[in-house]
């Protein structure tokens, strides 16, 4: 294993010191104060703790980068500088407000467009997932690598369903599960897209789609499939698919047959 970069190592502590508030209040998950973000959306006092943390010690460390952060704070807009992080404090704050134990860290970092380096961290699980451009993806001391199977009938599919809010989208997703269900081993929705992603680099999940996300749903994950030597594509053909939000990711055996499938799901 590599030793990590020096632009590593800030994310990795910053990540570390938002932890410590995240897993000291889903301790305590029913005393946190909610608000409504939107329909089905919630944020909750500690994801705004979280971000908050995250952005101070990072900017610390790297003051010359901007920031493209999920939560809206009284910050001024740094989203368009050529180097950024791309942050998401609480992904998964569904589960983390219901006291599901499946929610993660994700940070990402951005140069002249190009994902550099990125981390997904589980503090429930105490599982980190790196990677750097170039390096390769990692957990802890192993080299992470997506999987080889090539049956879609043995592959594990993971997605992410619409919800209220989002419901204009039901009708493609329905006729997505219709296309890809008789045809694979299985298919889970956990509600972390980061960590979707991250199992994938880890060879957990076979392939994964999802309409929908925002860019800090899946900058980090992006990367650490591509370093783990799987494919991303956007499910519209040209589509950016940093900015798209609807990607569909896999091992390599898999990706245009899966790609295919879900296109042609109409």
């Amino acid at each position: 294993m590599p030793a990590r970069s020096p632009l590593m190592n800030v994310i990795f502590k910053a990540a570390e010191k938002a932890a410590k508030g995240l897993t000291r209040d889903f301790g305590e998950v029913e005393n946190l104060q909610v608000s409504r973000k939107g329909p089905a959306d919630f944020v909750s006092t500690a994801d705004f703790n979280a971000q908050k943390i995250i952005r101070q010690e990072l900017s610390t460390a790297r003051p010359n980068f901007g920031f493209l952060m999920e939560e809206k704070d009284d910050m001024s807009d740094t989203s368009s500088k050529e180097e950024r992080f791309i942050v998401d404090p609480l992904d998964g704050t569904s589960n983390f407000l219901h006291g599901l134990g499946h929610w993660a860290i994700s940070i990402a970092a951005e140069r002249a467009g190009e994902l550099i380096a990125a981390l997904v961290f589980d503090p429930i699980k105490n599982e980190y997932f790196w990677a750097e451009k170039g390096l390769g993806a990692f957990s802890g001391n192993k080299r992470l690598r997506v999987s080889a199977r090539r049956d879609f009938s043995e592959c594990l599919i993971a997605t992410g369903a619409p919800f209220k809010g989002v419901m204009d989208k039901r009708p493609n997703f329905v006729k997505q599960m219709e296309a890809v269900m008789p045809k694979v081993a299985g298919i889970r929705r956990f509600g972390s897209a980061a960590l979707d992603f991250a199992y994938i680099a880890a060879g957990r999940y076979d392939g994964f789609w999802e309409e929908g996300l925002g860019s800090w749903d899946c900058a980090a994950g992006i990367l650490l499939v591509r370093e783990a030597g799987g494919f991303i594509s956007p499910i519209a053909p040209g589509a950016d698919i940093l900015k798209s939000g609807a990607l569909i990711a896999s091992n390599a055996d898999i990706h245009d047959p899966f790609v295919k499938l879900i296109r042609d799901a109409k």
